[in-house]
């Protein structure tokens, strides 16, 4: 019984025209984040042919079907169409990078040449150097996120304009294609992420301090936050961060004692979380 399945099979696939079907482009998106200068920015490059040519977009680009997968193929986008690759200390930097599945946006319409699917990644990253655009865009640059032009998220949560997403404040720069809607979903992921999971830290070195990592939520939220009460907080959750037994080698700006240093924990969760002022007074 098996073995005439088996010849069933085969006959069918021999048989199968996948050209019987309305063909659907697959690509990959990636919201890359990190912090300059205190501030949220987002990777973008600059396309170099059309369609919107001229227009800034997410660094993504086709699946190579039957080679990659998506995630390989999203890894492989950040790192080749914005020059990101071929040194030590850039290869370093990417490995730091967490890499998470975002959504997928398959509007027929979201591209002038074909129904093209994308599946959006969502990446968290520590300080990395000015990109290089690759070959098939006109630049590349890291971007302040309130420089924006972007629409609410689509999906539940504050309005991306609630913690420094851009809208209604001043025009922005456009996007091509629907790069606004992914960028502020992964915004809106980005600030509950944090929220719940140990993940601020991505955006930062190995070792930091206290008030580093403050930096981070404040630039996410977009608000300014207690600095003692957010230091009790998250000393308070298991797991979060643990003691380097070092110290900065020297003080801060206006002078006084070296900050501790510290690393990330090994909690997958927090418990309890560090929630958005929005949702509770104390942690401002």
């Amino acid at each position: 019984m098996a073995a005439d399945h088996d010849d069933a099979e085969r006959a069918w696939l021999q048989a199968y025209d996948p050209r019987a079907y309305t063909p659907v482009a697959v690509t990959v998106d990636v919201v890359a984040l990190t912090l300059r200068r205190g501030e949220l920015h987002v990777l973008l490059v600059e396309r170099g042919e059309p369609p919107y040519q001229g227009s800034w977009a997410l660094p993504g680009g086709f699946l190579r079907a039957g080679q990659e997968d998506l995630l390989g193929a999203a890894t492989r986008e950040l790192a080749e169409e914005t020059g990101l690759e071929g040194s030590l200390e850039i290869a370093a930097a990417l490995s730091r990078t967490h890499l998470e599945q975002l959504g997928s946006y398959g509007s027929p319409d979201r591209d002038p040449r074909m129904h093209v699917v994308s599946v959006a990644y969502l990446a968290f990253a520590p300080d990395l150097p000015d990109p290089q655009a690759g070959t098939d865009a006109a630049a590349a640059a890291w971007h302040p996120v309130t420089a924006l032009d972007l629409p609410a998220s689509r999906t539940a949560g504050p309005p991306a304009d609630t913690h420094g997403g851009g809208v209604g404040e001043r025009p922005g720069i456009r996007l091509a294609f629907d790069h606004g809607v992914i960028i502020a979903d992964g915004l809106d992921r980005a600030r509950a992420k944090i929220e719940y999971s140990p993940l601020a830290t991505a955006f930062l070195g190995h070792d930091f301090t206290i008030p580093e990592l403050r930096a981070v939520y404040e630039a996410v939220w977009g608000e300014p936050l207690h600095a003692g009460n957010f230091h009790r907080k998250v000393l308070s959750v298991p797991g979060f961060v643990e003691s380097t037994g070092a110290t900065t080698p020297r003080g801060g700006t206006r002078g006084g004692p070296r900050a501790r240093t510290y690393h990330a924990g090994d909690a997958h969760l927090l418990h309890p979380p560090l929630l958005r002022p929005a949702q509770e007074d104390g942690i401002r």
